[in-house]
């Protein structure tokens, strides 16, 4: 299928070890928003290092915008963006500095790399801001344009690991929205969190506790007859945590 497929992927730190994920499987569809709901230490930045392939996964199946990742990484990558947990911004250059760099990375240069940056740009409602150094952004600004520069490839499937970690409620509210939006647009979003306020009642839900994954559905036909949180923390016996 296009967009993205997780098929029966396990995969352990160490040999004969405590598997870091066990058997884990679904699939987002072009369009769709999922998020990737868990508590600290499920297994969700394992998964995303399989998915970047800065991890190989010895088990299973990945497969991006219909790419296996074993067998054809260099195309199933080339479909990616990724927003990582941790910033990886150069503080000192320019917004659109940065984001030239990375567009060179993927082989833009001149005017594509300038109608890429732009339209980027211009879909995080961040055009404005292109000329100022990262360092002058607040928390929100940085992720926004984090955001912006994972969609210069155009990609089919975007991956964001916790993107909304340290920003105040207002700043994570934005984000959440802007990618839902995305999402709208095509491609397959898998948002890894651990804040159920993050997630809309339409949106797809995994619920991966400590390695498995417990749940697939909408919030909606999760949450039953109760709430999202109230299921989440009696699926994984944990706090459910929302914005204060």
């Amino acid at each position: 299928m296009s967009g993205l497929e997780v098929s029966h992927v396990s995969y352990s730190y160490a040999a004969g070890g405590r598997k870091a994920l066990d058997d884990v499987s679904f699939s987002v569809a072009p369009g769709r928003f999922c998020a990737l709901l868990g508590l600290n230490g499920a297994g969700k930045s394992t998964l995303y290092a399989l998915l970047t392939r800065l991890i190989v996964a010895p088990e299973g199946h990945i497969g991006i915008a219909g790419y296996d990742v074993a067998r054809a990484p260099l195309k199933a990558l080339a479909r990616i963006g990724v927003v990582f947990q941790q910033p990886t911004l150069d503080l000192d250059m320019t917004v659109r500095r940065n984001l030239a760099y990375f567009a060179g990375l993927h082989g833009l240069s001149g005017r594509s790399a300038e109608a890429a940056i732009d339209a980027a740009l211009d879909r995080l409602a961040m055009r404005e801001r292109s000329g100022e150094k990262v360092r002058s952004l607040n928390g929100g600004h940085r992720r926004r344009m984090e955001i912006a520069r994972a969609l210069i490839p155009d990609p089919e499937v975007i991956l964001l690991d916790e993107p909304t970690v340290g920003l105040d409620a207002a700043a994570r509210r934005a984000i959440t929205e802007h990618v839902h939006q995305l999402a709208e647009t095509g491609p397959a979003v898998l948002w890894a969190t651990h804040l159920v306020d993050e997630i809309g009642p339409d949106d797809q839900v995994v619920v991966l506790h400590k390695g498995r994954v417990l749940a697939d559905g909408s919030a909606a036909e999760l949450s039953g007859g109760s709430t999202l949180a109230e299921r989440f923390m009696e699926m994984t016996g944990g706090k459910s945590e929302e914005a204060a």
